[in-house]
């Protein structure tokens, strides 16, 4: 089980997995959406959690307590992912599958589960137990401890146990995905949805400020599938079910409200002066323990990121996004923080197909308080390291880099292979041969930029056999090493919550109504809250979508230069239901894809406006207050009196019961406003109408008697 001493020294031992190498990269165990699949040739088993201490011996920890074999594959076979160190450095979680099919043509089942593994000293015997209460018949991976040890996951459990809506799909490939972070507490079976993610999220953790950082994927773009299938005799066999439930009539239609069309259906644009919404990026995230505050991480987004975007209409005003001369990121992946510097965090940015979510080693500080237009990328391995190159790879092209792991004494690792083709099986589907040789390596500064170092491993060999379920394939040779982590003590970051700023502070004392109070009435009802304070105002950079805007009938606008004014009446709201299908209505395929549809459900009653359905009124301040559902995907748009959209939002979000959601502005400002000023202040006057027909509701009406009694 011990491997001889390597040259290389660490201060603390180093977890990591082995995987049986998988050429494809759509939907397999390393590639950058939809890896939570668990059938073999996915997730081929054979693979072992594993401890490098810091001499350099290594430790099999699943063999050792009795999980996992080589050579032929079957029901006492594994694979396993993502292991995640407990604050006290003394026992972790990983996820695993268990079992392969014993013959030939026999599709089974299987499910990554959570297990904790304790007894990781070196001089210790390793017992696994499996996680109890988890969803038991769904995939569940990431996990990771909380700060009250919950175990939080991503798992695609769909979003409210319905087993009929099984697997979500996402919104682009239409393939089976992650509905979102879920916390467990293991003793209670208390089982919650932090968020809930139409296309998915990875690689979750707490940093020391108490934050849960994520990549999410945002895709909030209308169905391409459903477009090919319209436009370009497509096969795809979309349709609409009537709504959610099990039962729902399959309706041969495809019907989508929000947002604009995509900017190839040039059709549905002609005689508008709309752009078409394409978007497709994988960002940080961060959201509290709770799922309470759910955003971009300190608000950084495109403007930030990209180095360019179209704007959303053919107006004078409006001008497409050229970034400065700052580094971009196209996709941000397996965000870590950087132990040794609280606050800088480690990513990869990487294509989505082709090279497993491998590419360049980004860095980028964002702690608390940064404001997203201070957040600039410093690149730690050349750009050419990015993309798989059309012809000759650059000179400084050092390979291919993913997971990357900055340790407490400042060293960092990385996964890394010197591969820059994109991966394809050079062998065939019985003996499948990948390119890419993953090695965890140091990383050295060099001339200014990262470049391998010395492996942590000699090479961990194996040999495997498995049925596909359909051929018994054959393989051979060095595993994959994903997924390192440090095992030592942290301190544990104070729980994060967001507290009730003064502003709406002040409304509630003015309206005498107990913020507890009124949390605990939108819990019991599953809604929260959204609040603005200024929908007029937005950030300085945002010259893509309309931003002189002016509240209907009011003076109360933000108004810069000689471009067209927008005047803006209502907030219309979408929630995301699962109702596209696939396959065609007599025979679907299993799962069903999130569509916008207007707000609808019968528990978030607003006060009735003339607007559009599912709409607000925005006061006269600029505000808006509205009621939505919780743990669902939620959108909005600005529109005018007479509920012609003005301004889209990009993301969805999610909001948890009982959380009041503030934001100060529509496209929340990073520095300064397009007037120079700083974000709103204002009390909202809308939050003062909400909770006024609030009370409202809460006092029964007197009874009268009758006449003459």
């Amino acid at each position: 089980m011990k491997a001889l001493l390597l040259a290389v020294t660490l201060a603390n031992p180093i977890l990591f997995v082995t995987q049986v190498p998988v050429p494809g990269d759509f939907t397999t165990v390393a590639s950058a959406f939809g890896n939570q699949v668990a059938s073999v040739a996915e997730a081929p088993r054979g693979g072992d959690l594993w401890i490098r201490y810091p001499d350099g011996t290594t430790k099999n920890l699943t063999r050792t307590a009795g999980f996992g074999n080589g050579g032929m594959q079957g029901a006492a076979s594994i694979a396993v992912r993502e292991p995640s160190v407990h604050w006290s450095g003394t026992k972790a979680l990983f996820s695993m599958v268990i079992g392969a099919p014993s013959q030939q043509f026999v599709w089974e089942t299987y499910h990554w589960q959570i297990y904790e593994i304790t007894g990781l000293g070196e001089n210790e015997t390793p017992v696994i137990r499996k996680i109890a209460n988890q969803p038991a018949s769904y995939n569940n991976v990431s996990p990771f401890y909380g700060t009250d040890d919950r175990i939080l996951f991503t798992s695609d459990r769909p979003r409210g146990g319905e087993a009929h809506l099984y697997p979500q799909l996402d919104e682009y490939e239409e393939a089976p995905t992650v509905t979102g972070l879920w916390s467990l507490d293991p003793a209670s079976g208390d089982l919650r949805l932090l968020n809930h993610t139409p296309s998915g999220l990875f690689t979750p953790s707490i940093d020391s400020f108490g934050r849960v950082i994520f990549t999410r994927w945002d895709h909030l773009q209308r169905d391409q599938q459903a477009d090919s299938d319209a436009t370009a005799g497509g096969t795809y066999g979309t349709f609409d079910y009537a709504d959610e439930s099990a039962n729902a009539a399959r309706l041969d239609q495809r019907i989508e409200v929000y947002p604009e069309p995509r900017s190839s259906r040039t059709d549905l644009l002609a005689g508008t002066n709309l752009q078409g919404n394409s978007i497709n990026h994988f960002f940080p995230w961060e959201m509290n323990e709770d799922g309470t505050s759910e955003e971009t991480v300190n608000h950084v987004g495109r403007h930030e990121l990209f180095g360019y975007f179209d704007r959303s209409m053919n107006d004078a005003g409006l001008s497409e996004f050229n970034g400065g001369s700052g580094n971009r990121a196209d996709n941000i992946f397996q965000l870590h923080e950087d132990p040794a510097q609280p606050g800088v965090y480690y990513a990869v940015d990487a294509p989505e197909f082709q090279t497993h979510a491998s590419g360049q080693v980004i860095r980028f500080a964002a702690e608390p308080g940064r404001t997203a237009d201070n957040i600039a990328i410093t690149y730690i391995t050349p750009r050419s390291t990015r993309d798989v190159p059309d012809g000759t790879p650059a000179a400084d092209a050092s390979g291919h880099y993913r997971d990357p792991s900055p340790l407490a004494d400042g060293t960092l690792l990385a996964v890394h292979t010197s591969e820059m083709r994109g991966d394809v099986n050079d062998g065939s589907r019985a003996a499948p041969k990948s390119r890419y040789a993953f090695r965890i390596k140091t990383m050295v500064s060099q001339g200014g930029v990262y470049v391998p170092g010395q492996a942590l491993t000699q090479g961990i060999q194996g040999t495997v056999s498995y049925f596909d379920p359909d051929v018994l394939v054959t393989w051979s040779g060095e595993m994959w090493e994903l997924s390192p982590v440090e095992v030592r003590a942290r301190t544990r970051p104070a729980r994060r919550t967001t507290p009730l700023e003064e502003p709406e502070a002040k409304i509630f004392r003015e309206e005498n109504v107990d913020p507890a109070a009124f949390r605990a009435n939108l819990q019991s009802r599953n809604l929260a809250v959204i609040v603005s304070r200024n929908v007029t105002s937005r950030d300085a950079a945002d010259k893509q979508q309309p931003y002189n805007l002016r509240v209907t009938g009011t003076s109360t606008q933000k108004v810069v230069g000689s471009s067209k004014l927008f005047d803006i009446a209502h907030l219309q709201l979408f929630q995301a239901d699962q109702l596209r299908g696939l396959g065609g209505t007599t025979a679907p395929r299993e799962g069903r894809r999130v569509l916008a549809r207007v707000m609808h459900d019968p528990a978030a009653k607003n006060a009735p406006t003339s607007g559009p359905a599912g709409s607000v009124q925005i006061a006269a301040d600029g505000s808006i207050a509205a009621l939505v559902p919780a743990r669902r995907a939620m959108s909005w748009q600005l529109t005018d009196a007479a509920g012609t959209p003005v301004v889209r939002e990009r993301y969805w979000l999610t909001f948890q019961p009982g959380e009041v959601r503030v934001c100060a502005a529509c496209h929340g400002v990073n520095s300064h406003d397009q007037l120079g000023a700083p974000a709103p202040t204002n009390s909202p006057e809308a939050l003062r109408s909400l909770l006024r027909a609030w009370k409202a509701s809460q006092t029964t009406p007197p009874r009268h008697r009758a006449a003459g009694k």
